[in-house]
């Protein structure tokens, strides 16, 4: 039977692998090489070849290739590693021209006369040369436009994100800048605020201090002719001791020749005077069943303004029957005034530093003072002079109230005590301790023997005269105390602070009742009316705010209408801080105060 080429060439390779036993003479392998008939078919004698399981296994996915190494292997021949398969070539997809394109087009739909037109005309263009590169060019792939299109979509998209990204950030930063600017404006402008405020301190002090040049001009005059009388004084001095040196030894020789028989005189010692006591019950408070409607301070405004002092006036006080104020000043002066007239009546200085308080004796026949000098002096107004002076405090005096029978002065001072002073025989009685800060602000309540004192430790308390201990202690204040004051009845305290908050305290209940604020600037001191209804607050911003603390403590209470207000009025008129204030006692008519700028104002 002959072979076809591929089997000759199939079973040369077999031959060459296997080895040249199996080769013939020639350049042709075989296996076995066996005659076939077309009638031998049925004659051949078939053999049953035992297969391994491996052999089973691998059948069918072996090519020649894998039979040949399989093969040598079982003979046990060496066997090469099977090349590589060859690399596939490449098939790269030419692009139509643009004349092929249009040619296919029309084959295709079948148009043979407008391809044959089409051509004819194509030719005779391209012969005369009117035919362009970009004419005769490649079609461009539809998804290779596609594709460019989309990458360059792509990259527009990034870029527009990166551009959105830019403008985000320059977006925040803008914010940030304007932001910047608004608080730099701000700032610029409450800069601008505060120097035209300085502007107008600094004006408002330099016309202050040009006041006190006069003063000073005045105390030094007086410090001068104050030397001169003191070396007169120790000229007289000294005259009158050899004076008296020549009257003893004249005294004493005559005392040597006098008879023995003559005996001296016998002399009557004169009676001590006995200090003071403090009634053992309370009086009667002819307050408490006062029916007395307040005064409309919405109609206050001021009457008259006294300036007498060269510094600040820094307490006033209402003579208890007679149209009479007494003014005490930095200037170490105290002075009485007529109200309304404006009339000075009397002035007396004798303290060394500057004078915090003054206040009438009940009868009106005597004046306390207090002053930084850690004295409190009592002056009689018959003898127009000072008939006691109180030195047992350490540092400055704040306040000084009188009791209401006029035997005993209570004061308060820096160094955190306040003094019991027996004004008959000018003696210390009681020392009240308890206080850890100064004490501001002092005073006696109505008809009984108890007082009550302000502290820069942001505490009230309340203390019995005749034991010296603190009976009560109300706490509630977040800065110093400046002052307090007891109503006309005796049945409510009010403090100040320097917060401007104002807290009125129940003493039967031992609570605070309520809280009105009158700040932000200080509250320097406060009084009550006759009426114990009206309470008048003295700013550090040179105003006067009237509240009325019943309508203050119904709504504290809850039970006030919504549209009650406590705030009444606020009077104007001072340039300066107001330190002190009091209502007139007799008639509730007017309202006085004393301020920084040295005026007195008459409401």
């Amino acid at each position: 039977m002959a072979q076809s080429p591929e089997a000759a060439a199939a079973t040369r390779q077999f031959g060459d692998s296997v080895g040249g036993e199996l080769s013939g003479g020639d350049d042709t392998f075989y296996l076995e090489q066996v005659t076939l008939d077309d009638d031998d078919d049925d004659a051949y004698q078939y053999e049953t070849v035992e297969l391994d399981d491996d052999d089973v296994a691998g059948e069918g996915e072996e090519d020649l290739d894998q039979a040949l190494r399989t093969l040598k292997l079982k003979k046990g021949m060496a066997v090469e590693d099977p090349p590589p398969p060859p690399e596939r070539p490449e098939v790269h997809l030419r692009a139509e021209v643009v004349d092929d394109f249009v040619r296919n087009f029309l084959r295709k739909m079948g148009l043979h006369g407008t391809l044959d037109m089409f051509q004819r005309e194509w030719y005779t263009l391209q012969q005369e040369g009117k035919l362009e590169d970009e004419d005769i060019g490649t079609v461009p792939d539809v998804y290779l436009r596609n594709q460019h299109l989309r990458d360059e979509v792509k990259a527009m998209k990034e870029k527009m994100e990166k551009m959105e990204q830019i403008a985000q950030r320059a977006r925040s930063t803008w914010d940030k800048f304007r932001k910047e600017r608004d608080f730099h404006k701000m700032h610029h402008k409450r800069v601008v605020q505060e120097k035209n405020k300085l502007i107008t301190d600094l004006k408002r002090l330099k016309k202050h201090y040009e006041d006190y040049e006069p003063t000073l001009a005045a105390m030094r005059k007086k410090y001068e002719a104050a030397m001169k009388e003191k070396m007169m004084m120790k000229l007289e001095r000294d005259r009158l001791k050899g004076k008296v040196a020549a009257l003893e030894h004249q005294v004493q020789q005559l005392e040597a020749i006098r008879p023995a028989s003559e005996a001296e005189p016998t002399r009557t010692p004169k009676p001590r005077a006995q200090g003071a006591t403090l009634p053992k019950q309370p009086r009667p408070n002819p307050n408490i069943g006062l029916k007395e409607e307040p005064r409309m301070v919405e109609t206050f405004h001021p009457q008259t303004t006294n300036k007498g002092h060269d510094a600040g006036v820094a307490a006033v006080a209402h003579h208890p029957t007679k149209p009479i104020i007494a003014t005490a000043s930095d200037d170490c002066t105290w002075k009485l005034w007529t109200v309304p007239g404006g009339d000075l009546v009397m002035s007396g200085d004798g303290h060394t530093d500057w004078l915090s308080s003054v206040e009438f004796h009940p009868h009106g026949s005597h004046l306390a003072t207090g002053s930084g000098d850690a004295t409190v002096k009592l002056w009689d107004f018959r003898t127009a002079s000072c008939s006691a002076t109180l030195a047992d405090h350490t540092q400055a005096v704040w306040d000084v109230a009188w009791h209401d029978l006029g035997d005993f002065v209570v004061s308060a001072s820096m160094d955190h005590t306040a003094k019991l002073w027996d004004a008959v025989v000018g003696k210390c009685r009681a020392t009240f301790r308890g206080h850890v800060d100064s004490i501001n602000s002092v005073c006696f309540q109505p008809f009984s023997e108890n007082i009550c004192t302000g502290s820069g430790d942001k505490t009230v308390s309340l203390w019995d005269c005749r034991t010296a201990l603190c009976i009560q202690t109300f706490y509630g204040h977040m800065n110093a105390c400046s002052s307090v004051a007891f109503s006309s009845r005796g049945d409510r305290v009010a403090s100040t602070d320097a917060d401007g908050v104002v807290k009125l305290w129940d003493v039967r209940k031992v609570s605070e009742l309520c809280q009105v604020y009158a700040g932000p600037h200080p509250a320097n001191s406060c009084a009550f009316d006759r009426t114990g209804s009206l309470l008048a607050v003295a700013s550090d911003d040179g105003t006067i705010k009237v509240f009325n603390v019943d309508t203050a403590a119904s709504i504290a209470l809850g039970e006030a209408d919504e549209t009650a207000e406590a705030h009444m009025n606020d009077l104007r008129g001072h340039e300066e801080p107001v330190q002190s204030i009091c209502f007139e006692p007799v008639s509730n008519r007017y309202l006085v105060s004393g301020s920084s700028d040295a005026t007195v104002k008459v409401w």
